[in-house]
């Protein structure tokens, strides 16, 4: 029988929590009737831990989806700020994708995964259809996991 990873080798979220926001966030999808979806989740120290590409989904999304997530994790706050700061600041913005070798998508769709004291797990991003409603599903999976989204909105 295999050995449980021990607790000091564990980056925030579970593999069984990250599988379940994946799946969660997928249904969300299929309930609101959007586009196929790629859902990538990565843990705290930005390693991917579950990434599904539904079918039809188009050769980018996972890219992007792992982009948004990983800009989130990159700036500490939710894409949906990110991508507002986006159109302030677009010198902020270039800056931030040299720095990142291109790695952060500004685009709403990136969300921290938080637990109840609001220490930091990881993040969740989502592409596949309209911003707005890839972060609908993001914020669908992580609640559906029992942990808080943090979508960059002031609490």
């Amino acid at each position: 029988m295999p050995q449980p990873a021990h607790p000091a080798a564990v980056n925030g979220l579970t593999l069984a929590q990250a599988e379940t926001i994946a799946d969660a966030a997928l249904a969300k999808g299929r309930e609101l009737g959007l586009l196929p979806l790629c859902v990538v989740v990565l843990d705290a120290g930005g390693h991917v831990k579950v990434t599904k590409r539904e079918d039809g989904a188009s050769l980018l999304r996972p890219e992007i989806a792992t982009g948004k997530a990983y800009g989130a994790l990159a700036m500490g706050f939710g894409t949906r700020e990110l991508a507002r700061r986006a159109q302030s600041m677009p010198g902020f913005t270039n800056a931030l994708s040299d720095l990142t070798g291109g790695k952060a998508v500004p685009a709403q769709g990136g969300v921290l995964v938080r637990d109840a004291a609001h220490n930091l797990l990881g993040a969740v991003g989502i592409s596949g259809d309209v911003s707005a409603k890839d972060e609908e599903a993001c914020i669908a999976g992580i609640e559906a996991a029992g942990l808080a989204p943090d979508t960059g909105d002031p609490a």
